[in-house]
């Protein structure tokens, strides 16, 4: 194995900000994880993953070993013939949409709202992710992990991963103790019931003169919305979503309809109610509002990014300034999604 010194982060994270590495590797198996562990540790220096990046906002350089999460392989699992359901194991250095796209050629359903999410898969169930009605927790079955401390392998059951919004068991209090090798989900083999109701999905769905929407119609109609608001990492960096959808009391938000007749809503946990955090932000003024090269996206105010030198440091104050924006005037506080380093 190689372990660079000294090397640049920029390639790694989607924002396109420059940090680097006192230590860098990429791990392609469980071996090589293990050894890149024992050599971290023999060496007493911390650990640091990262998969696709995407989810990540860099506002220093990391000391220590930074491990490149590059375990691939899919593979669907046998399953009985009369049985409605079938298990897929994705290695968690894959691509998520990859995935997506993959489960799609073979007609499996379940995670067809969740395309064009960017990271890999490995930060799916560590993140909850979700969109548009789905989550992963919706289908996820197990998980394999190798604890950081000792290197030993472990398997995590759904209940055990205590799955929340845009939260599970590894941003809590095992955050940073496993990395993710391979991710189990099961799926349907005979897709009927879609998630079609959340959002602009059934919209878009009618304007695509779509009446009886297959799992490959919702893929292509996420991936269009996504398209239409979200910038390609490539052109502008960015993490996607930078802050999580916040829930409020009933109480709390009666009292803000009453005061915002157009307050935008849907149903959330344990009868709280959510408020899209780029409705808010953009009742504040911030869409399209720039401050040297850091910036909230002009097409979503959900979305901060990088037009090109700004620092992690740059991005992070500006959302600091949201956040103590939306809170000044709707007494909501925003919590960020993006991971900040």
């Amino acid at each position: 194995m190689d372990f660079l010194r000294h090397h640049s982060l920029r390639p790694y994270n989607t924002f396109g900000m420059e940090a680097q590495a006192e230590w860098f590797t990429a791990v392609s198996n469980i071996a090589d994880l293990q050894e890149a562990l024992h050599w971290a540790k023999t060496r007493q220096l911390p650990v640091h993953i990262i998969g696709g990046g995407s989810n990540i906002l860099l506002t220093q350089h990391l000391q220590g070993l930074v491990i490149l999460n590059a375990i691939k392989g899919l593979e669907l699992l046998e399953t009985e013939s009369n049985n409605d359901s079938a298990v897929i194991a994705a290695g968690s250095g894959e691509i998520w949409h990859d995935l997506v796209c993959w489960c799609l050629e073979r007609n499996l359903g379940g995670i067809e709202n969740l395309s064009l999410i960017p990271g890999t898969v490995g930060a799916a169930p560590i993140q909850n992710i979700g969109a548009y009605g789905v989550e992963i927790k919706d289908v996820f079955e197990k998980l394999e992990a190798v604890s950081l401390v000792d290197g030993s392998l472990h398997s995590f059951e759904k209940e055990s991963c205590h799955f929340a919004y845009r939260d599970s068991v590894f941003k809590q209090h095992l955050k940073g103790q496993f990395f993710i090798t391979k991710v189990y989900l099961r799926l349907s083999k005979c897709p009927h019931q879609l998630h079609t109701s959340y959002g602009a999905l059934e919209e878009t769905l009618e304007a695509m003169s779509i009446r009886q929407a297959t799992i490959q119609d919702v893929s292509r109609a996420v991936i269009g919305i996504r398209s239409s608001k979200l910038p390609k990492p490539q052109e502008i960096g960015n993490a996607g979503s930078f802050f999580k959808n916040p829930e409020i009391e009933p109480a709390q938000f009666e009292q803000l309809k009453n005061q915002y007749p157009h307050l935008i809503s849907f149903p959330g946990a344990k009868g709280r109610i959510k408020i899209p955090a780029g409705w808010l932000i953009d009742q504040c003024g911030w869409r399209g509002y720039r401050q040297g090269d850091a910036g909230c996206y002009d097409k979503q105010a959900l979305v901060l990014v990088n037009y090109g030198q700004a620092s992690g440091t740059d991005v992070w104050t500006l959302a600091q300034q949201i956040v103590a924006s939306v809170k000044e005037r709707f007494g909501i506080e925003l919590s960020p999604e993006v991971n900040i380093w």
